[in-house]
């Protein structure tokens, strides 16, 4: 389908696009319509309806079609972009006058001269005047002088309106389910998901479009036309198998709504599918958590720093951060089917991530884990292009709000900052570092399908990284823990709920040892002014301060050796903090040892795709109802 035509992908010798069975090199020059006119002419591609599109709240409408005449030369493709306020006449006049000056151009091309003599007039095929006129085939009659809104409403209500240029008909397509971009990612490994790294649709429906998966070896000519595909799966995603290596990939998608059915378009994969990296740690820890829990008081919560592609990759990162591994380890098209892979496996209620890039949020955590059922949110941290991301299965939790905020945006406007921020906002050094920082939490209220009288508010938080920002953290773990008391106990009494069946989970990368302030502030529930972590950074001491939360926390996980692994550093930062009298942890998944950890020295790696280890414990309530 003409509209569809789009780069589907790119690489260092050529790659391929397909619009209805027309293989395309995508190439640069290939994006021009001109050269595809051309390609189309020697592939014998043919269309017969026009393409009307109109985007909401737009003006214009846009047209398009091809153009095949044999008796004046003509195989091109016609675009045309006019206001919707414009009447069709003068449309079609100046559709006329573009069509003209390319029959003309057409016909006058390499013709010999003729002897001329005054007896006959030389003869030519350019008719008098080119004809374009619309053509209401159920009243048998030409349509004219009125807006073009008004063809567009006809055309809406069902009438068939043509539109004919020359000898040839169209039949005019308004607003058909179409594709408008689609592409696979560079890297496909056996034994993980392969979908779309990029998807968009305009006027359809992903959940009503079908998508099926094809596979076929590429012939010894290279010829792409050549290859025999063969069906191996249909859906969004595809499990690629051992049996896939060595082959190429071909993906369809029907762009669908409830009532219509468009052009499909189709994507071959730029590469071969490649062997796997082996049997990765992860997929040990699967075999503890192989199925869902089955009971309705019961829940499994994942927490995860899944290293952004915005901080993976640079120039530093690849030659000083993470230097140790190697390049397609850090590529996001690598290491996002392993997170994916991993994130699946733990067969999880609840997830909270950070360091999630939008546009993976976006394009690949979103509708992958909506089509196992789950719903996320995400909130950017500031206007960074990353930041945190809490997804829930929508079996066995309903969600009733969902907020977040930038902390250092609302130190001096969110009133239960108030006392604290005065406290230290004096210190103007200390004052603009915390402002300055990007550093969001976000919280979740759901409630349990199964037993709606229990209500979990699940927080979701990424501290600042700082080595001598220990104050900073501290502070933050202040601030974050008045916004969610303040929005527990908002809840609680709008609500009004019962504490014993009301619950906090608090997630995230505190960056936080278990001997700094911070792990003492959630399980003690107190810190003092005589604390170290206050005088981390003398410049921006904090004197003078106390913090205090209300709520009996316990890390579910304990504190491990180490929740993130790099040669640089090494520590327990990661934590999953939950209240201890409302619920109490079942198990927890046991973590990678130090030897796996240190295979490749330090991770990531080609078996670990973040630098952080994903936190992993199953929950029970405290008191059944």
């Amino acid at each position: 389908m003409l509209l569809s035509l789009v780069p589907c992908f790119r690489n260092q010798s050529c790659s391929f696009v397909i619009i209805n069975n027309l293989i395309l090199p995508n190439k640069p020059h290939f994006n021009s319509l001109k050269y595809l006119s051309n390609f189309a002419l020697r592939h014998r591609y043919n269309m017969n309806v026009a393409y009307f599109r109109q985007l909401p709240n737009e003006e214009q409408c846009s047209i398009s079609f091809h153009l095949i005449n044999e008796k004046y030369k003509i195989n091109k493709i016609f675009n045309f972009c006019r206001n919707v306020t414009e009447n069709i006449d003068a449309s079609a006049d100046r559709m006329r006058a573009n069509i003209e000056k390319e029959v003309k151009k057409r016909t006058n091309r390499k013709k010999k001269p003729q002897k001329v003599t005054t007896e006959e007039p030389i003869k030519t095929d350019i008719p008098e005047e080119v004809i374009v006129r619309f053509f209401d085939t159920e009243n048998k009659q030409d349509v004219k002088d009125m807006p073009f809104s008004e063809l567009l409403n006809r055309i809406r209500n069902n009438k068939e309106i043509l539109l004919k240029v020359l000898e040839n008909n169209f039949l005019i397509n308004f607003n058909s389910p179409t594709v408008q971009a689609i592409n696979l990612p560079h890297s496909i490994l056996a034994g993980f998901y392969v979908y779309p790294s990029k998807l968009e649709l305009l006027f359809a429906e992903k959940e009503h479009s079908s998508f099926q998966w094809y596979r076929g070896k590429m012939p010894k000519s290279k010829n792409a036309e050549q290859i025999e595909w063969q069906l191996i799966g249909e859906g969004f995603s595809h499990l690629v198998t051992s049996n896939d290596v060595g082959y190429h990939l071909k993906f369809v998608c029907i762009p669908k709504t409830l009532q219509e059915t468009g052009a499909s378009s189709e994507v071959i994969s730029n590469g071969e599918i490649e062997a796997g990296p082996g049997q990765c740690p992860f997929e040990v820890r699967h075999l503890f958590t192989q199925n869902k829990l089955a009971n309705q008081f019961q829940f499994r919560v994942v927490t995860y720093n899944i290293l952004a592609d915005l901080y993976a990759d640079s120039d530093y990162s690849r030659n000083e951060l993470f230097g140790y591994c190697s390049n397609y380890a850090l590529h996001i098209d690598y290491r996002k089917q392993l997170f994916i892979k991993e994130l699946l496996g733990y067969n999880a209620d609840i997830i909270c991530l950070q360091e999630v890039d939008k546009k993976v949020f976006n394009m690949d955590l979103q509708p992958v884990l909506r089509m196992k059922s789950f719903e996320g949110f995400f909130k950017a941290k500031g206007n960074t292009a990353e930041g945190l991301a809490t997804f829930f299965d929508v079996n066995r939790f309903e969600a009733l709000d969902s907020q977040g905020i930038t902390i250092g945006e609302c130190l001096e406007t969110l009133e239960t900052f108030q006392d604290l921020w005065n406290q230290i906002k004096t210190n103007e050094k200390l004052a603009a570092r915390i402002k300055e920082r990007s550093t969001a939490v976000s919280v979740t209220l759901l409630r349990c399908r199964q037993n709606p009288l229990k209500h979990l508010l699940v927080a979701n938080t990424h501290f600042y990284f700082h080595p001598d920002a220990d104050h900073i953290r501290l502070l933050q773990g202040g601030f974050s823990m008045l916004y969610v008391r303040d929005i527990y106990e908002r809840f609680e009494r709008e609500l009004q709920l019962d504490r014993a069946h009301f619950a906090i989970i608090f997630c995230g990368d505190f960056n936080s040892t278990p001997e700094c302030g911070m792990f003492r502030l959630m399980t003690e529930r107190f810190v003092g002014d005589e604390l170290a972590d206050w005088q981390s950074n003398e410049e921006e001491a904090v004197r003078g301060v106390t913090l205090a939360q209300p709520f009996m926390f316990q890390s579910a996980c304990g504190c491990p050796k180490f929740t993130n692994y790099t040669v640089g550093f090494q520590a327990c930062i990661d934590y999953i903090y939950y209240q201890c009298d409302s619920l109490r942890v079942n198990d927890v998944v046991p973590l990678p040892s130090e030897e796996e950890l240190m295979a490749y020295d330090a991770i990531p790696s080609p078996v670990f795709p973040s630098d952080h280890i994903a936190l992993v414990a199953s929950f029970e309530w405290a008191q059944k109802s």
